[in-house]
């Protein structure tokens, strides 16, 4: 018996936008997510997967645009994989995010919320990210407009970003709007100069070729970090680079590079080498100083950081004598903010490196009560842990996506602070953790963030007090 054959779909009206960003409309009453459109465009799909309760397919024509639907920006847009609601008036990502927020709380935590607030823009909403990481590819992504125009390929290599689900193709980045400069120009830069020079460009199917990776960080301040990752050394090739990019770009304040013989392009466990410069940047916020490694986890959106930091300290009601356990700190940025207004802030993070640096921007801002400590926080974060820093009266938690462990979650449930906030970059996550602790805790205040305009991805702040 032959497969089912997958069906072509005429005139799909899209009718919202679901979950992680997904466009849907509905076939003989079954879902069917599309990329690439907005609700009130009507289209012709080609379906690619189907299941028993959805059916997944992409675009074959735009019959009919949406009256809200307008041009995108990026002359990448639809073949790079991020920013993939330009064609979506701002106002209607906002209104999207929050329906998601409120959807995820309420369906999959089964939380019972007060109105929320209207969910917080971002006054930018190009050109408001302070880090890309770009990667070096010979396989370089070949676009349609080449395809039919049958040219002959002369340039395989490419420096800028993976096309979704292929990891061996990259997209060559002629511009991209998501980081002020001088990212484009360091990066077109650096692109010319190893290519003009016969440098090989990574080959990772087959682990060749010299260039991996180019990263770049800006900061509110004005400081630039640039790192260059290689395949292997070769000190003649990297000097002559790395010479390169510090005479053309003098504004560099951190110049580093790295030797990344591994199959992946994980930096955490690499030696960074500082070249030329400073071996970190400053961030500043609100007159605290945060220093900004080759390593460091720091927002991506700065000015975005400081609106969902004041949320959280205004959630939190220090008045100077709280014990505060700021669980998941990274690099001590949250505890440090809070830490005017509390008695004493006790930060709890995996990384070791980002524990230092955490300790480094306490020092250098003269904050004193201030103590952190490295591990996996349901091994360090025990009864006996919380008898020896002192029972906590406010715990902040901003957990990476996969939320926070059960374990974790019933040792703060025997702790009883008066207050949790809760800071998530994944609402539905963040909804399971919720149900969690409601068996002591009720929702008090809910605040959407948007850190990340033109795409999905929205954050969360909850105040829970304790019943």
């Amino acid at each position: 018996m032959g497969r089912k054959r997958k069906p072509s779909i005429e005139n799909l009206e899209i009718v919202d936008i679901a979950a992680e960003g997904k466009a849907i409309g509905r076939y003989n009453d079954v879902v069917v997510f599309v990329p690439q459109v907005i609700p009130g465009d009507i289209v012709n799909v080609q379906v690619n997967k189907m299941r028993k309760n959805y059916m997944e397919g992409f675009v074959t024509k735009l019959v009919t645009p949406s009256p809200n639907r307008i041009a995108a920006t990026c002359e990448h847009f639809g073949v790079c994989g991020g920013c993939k609601w330009q064609h979506l008036p701002y106002h209607f990502q906002l209104e999207y995010k929050h329906k998601q927020v409120v959807d995820q709380l309420t369906r999959i935590g089964k939380v019972h919320i007060p109105e929320i607030s209207p969910i917080l823009g971002s006054e930018k909403i190009f050109e408001y990210r302070n880090k890309l990481e770009y990667t070096f590819s010979s396989k370089r992504w070949i676009t349609i407009e080449e395809v039919q125009a049958g040219a002959e390929i002369h340039q395989p290599n490419a420096l800028g970003f993976h096309i979704p689900g292929m990891f061996d193709k990259v997209l060559d980045i002629t511009k991209c709007h998501l980081q002020a400069e001088p990212s484009n120009a360091i990066r077109l830069a650096v692109r010319d100069f190893t290519i003009n020079n016969g440098y090989e460009f990574f080959d990772i199917r087959n682990q060749v070729g010299l260039m991996r990776n180019l990263i770049i960080r800006t900061a509110s301040t004005g400081e630039v970090m640039v790192i260059v990752v290689f395949y292997y050394e070769d000190v003649e090739k990297r000097t002559a680079l790395l010479n390169h990019i510090k005479e053309s770009f003098p504004q560099i304040t951190s110049l580093q590079y790295i030797i990344n013989t591994k199959g992946n392009d994980s930096i955490t466990d690499q030696e960074v080498i500082c070249f030329a410069g400073k071996d970190h940047i400053i961030e500043e916020m609100e007159g605290l100083k945060f220093k900004v490694g080759p390593k460091s986890f720091y927002q991506t959106n700065s000015e975005q950081a400081y609106q969902l930091y004041k949320i959280t300290r205004d959630f939190a009601g220090l008045t100077g004598s709280e014990v505060v356990y700021d669980l998941y700190t990274g690099t001590g940025t949250i505890a440090n903010f809070v830490a005017s207004k509390s008695k004493k802030v006790v930060g709890v993070e995996y990384v070791p490196e980002a524990i230092e640096d955490a300790k480094v921007n306490s020092e250098i801002n003269g904050i004193t009560n201030t103590t952190f400590y490295a591990g996996d926080m349901k091994d360090v974060l025990n009864d006996k842990f919380i008898a020896e820093n002192g029972k906590p009266d406010v715990i902040i938690l901003d957990p990476p996506r996969a939320g926070i462990h059960e374990d974790v979650a019933n040792t703060i449930l025997r702790a009883k602070p008066n207050r949790i906030v809760y800071v998530s970059c994944n609402p539905a996550t963040q909804a399971r953790d919720l149900a969690l602790l409601g068996e002591a805790y009720e929702v008090i205040r809910v605040q959407p963030v948007d850190m990340f305009p033109h795409t999905h991805h929205v954050e969360n702040v909850v105040l829970l007090d304790r019943k």
